[in-house]
């Protein structure tokens, strides 16, 4: 038996499929990520899906200082002993400064002779992205800000206990939030 003739509906349909095959549609969940969030007292809210926060250099660059912008969306560093929070020994959370993510939390900051706030772990670890860095003829761990890509700093395992872990972040990449009462 023969295989009917195509008829202009056939086609009309072929030639709509083929033409969605090439759009790009945009992936609803890669739109989401999963953070912790935290109260100003640091008591965990639990984890939320939330909208990722996706801007232009140009809006970045109306919202940061040049420091600020630098250090968070290419990856500079700010120079030891610099920055406002290298000695910081207020109690608080440090969040983002691009999205206002909570990061880390003082009582996990420590003195580790750098000139960078450093930390022994994250606030979560869900809200810290890591990706291998090589720049600079360095074999480095990067940290970055999981709900808007901003660079923080570098990981290194010359840490203290419990986690053996220096979290060493750029103060241009944090705001600090005194904690409040419970």
């Amino acid at each position: 038996m023969l295989a009917p003739s195509p008829t202009r509906r056939h086609f009309l349909t072929a030639a709509s499929l083929a033409t969605l095959g090439t759009w790009s549609f945009p992936a609803v969940a890669s739109q989401l990520v999963l953070i912790a969030l935290f109260a100003p007292s640091g008591k965990s809210l639990g984890t939320q899906r939330v909208p990722k926060i996706v801007k232009t250099d140009a809006e970045w660059r109306q919202l940061l200082s040049p420091e600020q912008f630098d250090v968070t969306r290419r990856a500079g560093t700010e120079q030891a002993f610099t920055g406002i929070y290298w000695n910081n020994h207020a109690d608080g959370l440090y969040r983002c400064i691009c999205c206002d993510t909570a990061l880390f939390d003082s009582k996990t900051k420590f003195e580790s002779g750098t000139g960078w706030p450093s930390f022994w772990q994250p606030i979560a670890k869900i809200n810290v992205g890591e990706m291998h860095d090589t720049s600079f003829f360095m074999d480095r761990t990067a940290v970055s800000c999981v709900r808007c890509d901003a660079h923080l700093g570098h990981v290194f395992d010359d840490g203290p206990r419990p986690t053996g872990l220096r979290y060493c972040m750029n103060s241009a990449a944090l705001k600090f939030v005194p904690r409040a009462a419970s």
